[in-house]
Parts: structure tokens; sequence; C-alpha cells
């Protein structure tokens, strides 16, 4: 075997192969070169999700003739001019690999000039100059990619539909808008226009015209300072969810980057405030020293390492829970309800009835509530659910017990300044649903997730602040693991040993617990010893403190009232107190909504009252 140093062409296509996947990476890297040319406008023109053809027009800065000579050649930049300027940068583009890996595939051409004379006129072919002239003299660039892969053939077969790859085509440029609203683009696929902003710089505007106006209505601004950072954006409500984390845009001085650890951290802000399995929609950007950031690490600069990375962790959870906490986030139902014909006898249960001339959404909530105390508890009886209604509950998990009650109660009334009004009940539905009232329109209020909670608050405080020893068990817990469960347990027993957690082997892949940490929840010590071993085996490590926040949901799950449990007067409002004193009463800890609200301007709506 010999060594051999390959060509020029080879080395380019190879490159090709890093920088160039598919035509939504020259989309990208052609528009990251019109922003660093100070381009205002950038129109982008695709013919069959740019497989035939992708046209980048610009009125940036230009290239004279000397440098659109040399922009071809591997490695030639105007970003960098030594090793110092590779950990200071500030421009999309650095490397000076892109127009030759992007040359060496396709049939390119570009015009370019600086608006002071005529232009420069190149066209090549599989990366070698086919023809150079003069072009005219309008100020900016307009270069052409036709034919992609045309000469690797191979690489074809790994593009998929023209609808996925115009679908990555289209999300880079959301991103690029995203980034820059400063800059007007515009962008058309087959002739027929497909997105454009107006680069006015108004974010806002920009969220908008990607996600449409319902969107951009229920977004909040966040923005904060510190000595390295400088973060701004915009943070959708936990009521507008996506089933992906791609709606999650993360700006990095200008460039879009993907980084898990800063997803993490936004989604830990919204931590019980989304439904499992949903994410939110975000725009976050951040300027910082470029020295803090290191771009290059990934052949497409999508992913950044960072300086200072837990304090920037940090500062973004901190300033979107701070952001959340400033507001009230009861959904509004902004559409008329559809009934489904369907017999409710019995479902719905007034514990008060009005005379026929009362206007019951007129009337003073507190009146209401007064005049439902009175009440006879024979005229509640009449009320009760019909025998075929059963009440259901989970027998196996462990009740609450009275002394629980009490201390939830005590707990409560710790609590901070109430974020939501004071709700008066009028009723239940179906045993599952309190409808409620106050001079702002009616509210339904989910039972179940209402108390799941306040008795998620209750135990999360009662498990963060736990005494540290351990607790010996008359009578010893005996568990049996799989092997690879067993591998993991005898690998990390120190890292259990440092939480109070001794496993004692019996057996093959049986162990014996004798003790452990007195903050375990009774009643679910084996959940929460199995779910360390869970933890172990997919982080390496055990975190305590998710296990306690894990232990709380769970606990306050189990025993929490279920639907079909009827709940008189005095108890639904005992229930809605005791939310309103919560930190977050608007998500139950699995992030699905407690509150619905109806305006009364609805409401009236709704019985055409007013048009």
């Amino acid at each position: 075997m010999s060594i051999v140093q390959m060509s020029e062409a080879l080395a380019n296509r190879i490159a090709a192969g890093e920088v160039v996947e598919r035509p939504a990476s020259v989309v990208k890297e052609l528009v990251e070169n019109s922003i660093d040319a100070n381009s205002t406008w950038i129109k982008i023109d695709i013919m069959e999700a740019g497989l035939q053809e992708i046209r980048i027009t610009d009125n940036g800065d230009g290239m004279s003739k000397e440098d659109a000579d040399k922009a071809f050649l591997r490695h030639a930049t105007s970003k960098i001019k030594n090793e110092t300027d590779l950990f200071h940068v500030t421009t999309l583009g650095f490397r000076g690999e892109a127009l030759a890996s992007i040359a060496s595939v396709s049939r390119l051409q570009i015009k370019t000039s600086q608006g002071d004379k005529a232009g420069t006129f190149l066209s090549l072919e599989g990366g070698k100059v086919k023809e150079q002239a003069k072009s005219d003299a309008r100020k900016g660039t307009e270069i052409s990619v036709a034919d992609l892969f045309f000469n690797t053939p191979a690489r074809l077969k790994y593009m998929k539909s023209l609808h996925t790859e115009l679908g990555h085509v289209t999300d880079v440029l959301n991103r690029m808008a995203l980034s820059h609203p400063e800059i007007r683009f515009e962008a058309t696929h087959n002739g027929k226009g497909l997105f454009k902003t107006t680069g006015t710089g108004d974010l806002l505007q920009v969220i908008s015209q990607i996600y449409g106006m319902n969107v951009a209505k229920k977004m909040l601004p966040i923005k904060h300072n510190t000595l390295d950072f400088a973060i701004e954006g915009y943070i959708a409500k936990p009521e507008i969810t996506r089933a992906s984390r791609s709606y999650v845009s993360t700006i990095i001085n200008g460039r879009y980057i993907r980084n898990i650890p800063l997803t993490q951290a936004i989604l830990r802000a919204y931590h019980t405030l989304l439904p499992i399995g949903r994410s939110p929609i975000v725009v976050l950007a951040i300027d910082m020293d470029p020295i803090l950031v290191d771009v290059n690490v990934h052949p497409a600069k999508l992913e950044v390492r960072f300086s200072k990375d837990r304090e920037l962790y940090g500062a973004i959870e901190q300033t979107i829970k701070n952001k959340f906490r400033e507001i009230t986030l009861i959904p509004e139902m902004e559409q008329k309800p559809r009934v489904k014909e369907k017999s409710f006898q019995h479902s719905l249960e007034f514990n008060e009835r009005p005379n026929e001339n009362m206007d019951i959404w007129k009337q003073d909530p507190k009146v209401v509530f007064e005049s439902a105390q009175a009440f006879s508890q024979t005229e509640k009886a009449e009320l009760a659910p019909s025998d075929d209604i059963k009440v259901v509950t989970d027998e196996s998990a462990p009740q609450s017990s009275e002394t629980e009650a009490n201390e939830v109660k005590t707990f409560m009334k710790g609590t901070e300044k109430p974020r939501v009004p004071t709700i008066y009940p009028i009723g239940q539905l179906q045993g599952t649903y309190i409808l409620g009232q106050n001079e702002n329109g009616l509210y339904m209020i989910d039972q179940h997730a209402a108390q799941e909670r306040i008795k998620y608050e209750f135990f999360r405080d009662k498990l963060g602040k736990p005494i540290n020893e351990s607790q010996e068990l008359l009578l010893p817990m005996t568990f049996e693991f799989s092997k690879q469960e067993s591998i993991f347990i005898d690998q990390y027993k120190e890292d259990f040993a440092k939480v109070g957690l001794l496993f004692e082997q019996f057996g093959n892949q049986t162990y014996v617990i004798r003790s452990h940490p007195n903050w375990f929840p009774a009643g679910f010590e084996e959940e929460v010893i199995r779910e360390m071993v869970d933890q172990i085996m997919n982080e390496e490590s055990v975190n305590v403190e998710s296990i306690r926040e894990d232990a709380a949901i769970m606990m306050s799950c189990k025993r929490s009232i279920k639907a079909n449990h009827y709940l008189n007067q005095d108890e639904m409002f005992r229930l809605l107190e005791d939310l309103r004193k919560t930190t977050d009463p608007f998500t139950c800890p699995h992030g699905r909504p407690i509150i619905v609200h109806f305006s009364t301007y609805e409401l009236e709506k709704m019985f055409k009252r007013i048009m």
C-alpha cells in the first residue's frame, strides 16, 4: 500500500460530503454568505426543492474581480486572517470551504459587483471555471447552483422526496429569518411565493409570519442581561405546544445553533407546565463575547461549545421562570364549544337554584356563594348523583390521612400572593369539573388536576428538605433485578451509598435493603428505589433532586381525588382556595391545564346578547 496525495477535485468532493448534505445545506451556506456581506435584502428562488436550481440574490457588499477569482479556491476566506481570529469569530462563515465544496458538485454561476464599476461573472462546472466575463454593476451578488450532485449520482439516492427536501429548505430559511429580523427575506418555490419577511427588525412580526398570528398573540417577551450574556426573545405560553423540540430556536450572536443542554434548560423552565411529550415554541437570541463560544466544532457550524455554560443555562432557566410568575396562565376559550348530543342526566350538579328571573352572571359572586351555603342538607340530598354513577378511586394506592390533610392545610397558609382571583363554585359537571364564577366570567376547573397541583407542591417542599439520616426497616425489602440492572447496581454501589441506599446482595440477582433515606415517601419506597436504579442505568449517576421531584409527582397523583367524585359546596370552595395559594395554579405536575376561562364577553357572544 502506498500513500498518495488526493487531487483538489477529489478533496473538494469529500469536503462537500460534510458541508453539502442536501439542498438545504447549500441554501444555508449561501444565505450566510449574503448575511456576512451586510445584505439588508435576500431573495431565494428554489426550483424542484433545490435539486434543479437554487438562486440567491442579495444587495450586499459584493466582491471585486480579484476576490471573485479566489472565492472558489479551497480554504479561501476573508473572515479570518490568523489563528487568533478563529477564537473570536464574528461572522457566520469563516472556513472558506463552502463555495469550493458546493461548486464541486454542481453547475454554478455567479454575478457580483461592489457597485462602483462593472461586476464579475463566473461559470463553473464540477468546481472548474468554464467561463469568465464582466457583468452589470448592480451592487450585490447573485449566485445560481443548478443540477446539484449531477456528478455524484450516488448522493442523489439519499435524497428524500421533494416535499421532504423542501421542508428542510423552509426550516433553514425560517431559522435565518428568526435570527435576523432586520433583513428582508423573500423566498419562492417553482415561481410561487414561499414566505416573505419585512426586515423591520421586529422579531414578533417574523414569528407571526412563520407560525401564524394566533401563535404570535400567545408569545411572551423576555429580556435579561448579565455581565457575560444578553438574553432576549419570545417564549410561548404553556398552552401552545408542539410534538417536536424543533420549535425551540436558539440563536447565538446571530447564528442559529443546536445545543442540547441549552434546550434542556429551556424545558426545565417549563417543568410541570407542559403535557408529557409536548414542547414549547421558543425563539431565544443570546449575545455574548465571541471568545466565550467555540463555533468550530461541527462541519455545518450548528453545534457550539460555551465557556461559562452553567451560568448561561441557569440565567435562561430563571429568566423564563420569572416571566411565568409575572402573568396569569389560564387558557381563554376563544371558540364556541360544540355540544355532543348525549344525555347528561345527573352529571351537572348545581348546589344552588336561582329563580327563573335571576341573571346568574350578573349576580355578586359572594352572594351566590353565601346563598349556596344556606341550602339545607335535604335539598343537597335531592341533587345527589344517581346510583348508576360509580365513584372511581384507586384502592391500591396509599390513601390520604387526616394528618396529611392537616399538614397540607398548614403548608398552604404560608404560600405567596395568589396568582388567580377568587373563584366561587356554582356546581359540578360529571363529578369531575368544578364550575365557578366571579366578575370575570365562568371558570371550569379539573378537580383532580387541581388537587394534584396542591399536593405536588406540598410533597415537593416536604421531600426537598430531608434530614440526612437513614431509617432502619423492621422488615427488610427484597428486590429481584435483571442481569443488566444487577451489573449497574454492583458498579455504582458507592454512588447509591452516598445517598443513603445500601444494596446487600442475596443471591445472583436478588438484593436486600435494610435501610433507606428517611425522605423516602411512605408507601412508595419500592417505586423510588427502582427509579433510582433506572436513573443510574440511563445517566450513570444518581440525581437525588430529580428522584424527589418524580416522587412528589407520583404521590400527588395517587393521593388526589379522581373523576366521578362528587364534592359539596364547602369542599369545592376549599379546593379552589387552596389552589389559589399554590405557586403555579395553572397546570398539574404532568403539564395538563387546571383552569379554563370563559369571559363574560365570550358568554354573551355565544348567547347572541352581543353581536
